[in-house]
């Protein structure tokens, strides 16, 4: 089986794979998990490839990042009371292309 590798641009941009927006910018795209861990888990990524947060260094993507992470965070904070922002580095990074989970409650609720 072929591991994909950049869920984002090979799957998610490219609309093979479809998304259910929560908000969009010229430069960064929050969307709902396609296959959620949480009972509120929504993916905030930038459109432009960059592997990690270790590679990120253009300052019109950062601005635009944090002000979406900040909105989707305010209207799931809320909503729910509390949120939690997550992003991995390394071997706990499945797709190489930068993104953050803003998740709500806990994986056990989704049973």
């Amino acid at each position: 089986m072929n591991k994909i590798s950049d869920f984002y641009c090979e799957e998610v941009f490219s609309g093979k794979t479809k998304v259910k927006v929560v908000r969009e910018t010229k430069n960064i795209l929050a969307f709902y998990h396609t296959k959620p861990y949480y009972p509120v888990h929504i993916v905030v990524t930038p459109r432009k490839h960059v592997a990690s947060l270790l590679e990120l260094k253009d300052e019109e993507i950062i601005l635009d990042l944090f002000k979406v992470l900040k909105l989707v965070a305010k209207d799931i904070n809320k909503k729910y009371k509390s949120c939690r922002i997550i992003t991995n580095l390394g071997d706990y990074q499945d797709s190489k292309h930068l993104h953050f989970h803003i998740i709500h409650g806990r994986h056990e609720d989704m049973k």
